[in-house]
């Protein structure tokens, strides 16, 4: 198993160079640079800023600087925030990022599996029909809808809860967005379960464990549940990675990245003295 294991992540590594190398020129492809602004900086400025990110020098060798900085964890400048660095913007938010994104894939997992367990016991009934139309609300409507409407009924009318902010991991102020996450997966999760556990529910072994008399729940749990998760298992890292895309927007509504305003143009010049 550990050799497997070492061999697709070995065969990661060039997909990963790939993608890096495909990225790195689609952007340098793009109209503009990163100091084309409303205001026009001056030429020693600009002769500045152009040493100092190596944007003189040839293609490979922009992008042979910009491989040894990802290599030594080095992501750059950020040219929207000024004296902030993309690696202080990511380690302020990833604290944020793995705690409402970690409880809120488990809330999504526990929540969908049991979903999918009763609706695939009781299938084709109202119960059924009712569960997956309840399940099936997150993913109807976007996150950027879904978020003001909780904010609208529990911060706003009903002042259960606050509307933004993080203040330290407080669990007032991670309810909304752990429920809106978790109600974006749970639709997913829960499909995924019922028919997993359908099909199961049709095998042979599963027939004979029934004919032997044995209790439903018994059969479900100790029996039919472990083979169901397997189809649930293979799309957790897909909905991980969904979620974690749209997380940095989501949070960001929520105030709870606690990032300052960018600072004008006119600060170019001083990342060109820094």
């Amino acid at each position: 198993m550990w050799s497997y294991t070492l061999r697709r992540v070995l065969l990661t590594l060039p997909t990963l160079l790939i993608v890096v190398t495909v990225c790195y020129l689609l952007l340098h492809a793009t109209p503009g640079g990163p100091f084309d602004g409303e205001r026009k900086v001056s030429a020693e400025v600009l002769a500045n800023l152009q040493a100092k990110y190596h944007l003189g020098e040839p293609l490979w060798k922009q992008y042979l600087f910009y491989l040894d900085g990802l290599l030594h964890g080095d992501l750059g400048a950020s040219f929207r925030y000024a004296d902030w660095s993309v690696n202080d913007l990511v380690l302020r938010a990833l604290p944020v990022s793995l705690t409402i994104g970690g409880v809120s894939m488990l809330l999504a997992i526990g929540i969908g599996v049991a979903l999918g367990v009763v609706a695939a016991l009781r299938r084709n009934s109202i119960a059924d029909y009712t569960l997956m139309l309840v399940s099936n609300a997150g993913n109807a409507f976007p996150s950027f809808v879904l978020g003001p409407v909780l904010i609208l009924v529990f911060a706003i009318l009903l002042k259960w809860l606050p509307a933004g902010g993080w203040n330290d991991f407080q669990l007032r102020y991670m309810a909304l967005p752990i429920a809106l996450l978790a109600m974006i997966n749970v639709a997913t999760v829960g499909r995924v379960t019922r028919a997993s556990l359908i099909e199961v529910l049709n095998t042979n072994y599963i027939r004979t464990a029934r004919a032997k008399g044995l209790p439903m729940r018994t059969v479900v749990l100790r029996h039919a549940l472990k083979p169901t998760l397997i189809p649930v298992v293979s799309v957790i890292g897909p909905l991980a990675i969904s979620g974690l895309g749209g997380l940095f927007g989501l949070l960001n509504s929520f105030r709870m990245l606690r990032i300052p305003d960018p600072k004008p143009s006119s600060s170019v010049e001083g990342m060109a003295l820094a």
